[in-house]
C-alpha cells in the first residue's frame, strides 16, 4: 500500500509539469483559434544602453489574414492599418502619410506574427525561452535577415497574449504590453479601410 501510494503522489506531483503551458504550443493555439483581436497596449523603446527613447499607449485590432489597425494616442497621435494589400502610416502632426505594398511591409516583421496567415514556421524559428512571473515566452526568430529585427519574443499567459519583445538591427528594444485583450471580437470591415484625409501629403514606394 505504501508502494502505491507513493506512486500515486508521484503521479500528482508530475502531473501539473506535463499539462504546464509552453510558449511555442501557446503561440501555435493563438495561430489556430484566434481570428481577430482588441487589445489596449503600453509601448516602450529603449536604446543600446536601456535608455529611455520612446514610451507611447494605444490601443490595436487585427483580423487575420494581414489586417490590422494600430492607434496611438499618447503623446501623439499616429495610425499604422493594412487593409490586407497595403501599410498605411498617418502621422497627424506632421499631417503626412506613408504607404506601402503589404507584400514589401509584412514578410518576417512582428506585425505578421499576430496578424499573418498561415506562413508562421516559413517565416519564423520558434523556441520556447523561459518562463517568468507565470508569463511563457516564445522566441521566434525571422528567418529573413531583411526584417530590421534580430529578435523577436512573445510571452503568454494562460494562452492569452500578454507582452512582445523586439531587438531591433540597432540595437534597440521594444517592450509591448497587452492589456485588456478581448479574442474574436466582432471588428466591422471598415475598421481596416483607410482613406487620407484631404491636404496631408501621401508618400509611397
Amino acid at each position: 500500500m505504501s508502494i502505491l501510494k507513493a506512486a500515486l503522489l508521484s503521479c500528482l506531483l508530475i502531473l501539473p509539469i506535463a499539462v504546464q503551458a509552453d510558449g511555442v504550443s501557446s503561440l501555435r493555439k493563438f495561430y489556430d483559434q484566434t481570428h481577430a483581436v482588441k487589445a489596449d497596449f503600453h509601448q516602450i523603446v529603449t536604446d543600446k544602453q536601456g535608455q529611455k527613447i520612446q514610451e507611447v499607449y494605444g490601443e490595436m485590432q487585427l483580423k487575420r489574414p494581414n489586417k490590422f489597425k494600430w492607434d496611438y494616442h499618447k503623446p501623439y497621435e499616429q495610425q499604422i492599418i493594412c487593409d490586407g494589400k497595403q501599410v498605411w502610416l498617418y502621422d497627424t502632426e506632421l499631417a503626412q502619410v506613408s504607404v506601402r505594398e503589404l507584400s514589401k511591409a509584412l514578410g518576417s516583421s512582428p506585425a505578421a506574427l499576430l496578424a499573418g496567415d498561415d506562413s508562421l514556421d516559413k517565416n519564423f524559428r520558434l523556441v520556447n525561452a523561459f518562463r517568468k512571473d507565470g508569463l511563457d515566452w516564445v522566441s521566434t526568430n525571422p528567418k529573413d535577415s531583411d526584417t530590421g529585427f534580430n529578435k523577436i519574443s512573445i510571452a503568454f499567459k494562460n494562452d492569452v497574449l500578454q507582452e512582445m519583445d523586439m531587438i531591433d538591427s540597432f540595437g534597440h528594444q521594444t517592450k509591448i504590453t497587452f492589456s485588456n485583450v478581448v479574442h474574436n471580437p466582432v471588428i466591422e470591415p471598415k475598421t481596416f479601410l483607410f482613406k487620407p484625409p484631404q491636404g496631408v501629403d501621401v508618400v509611397g514606394e
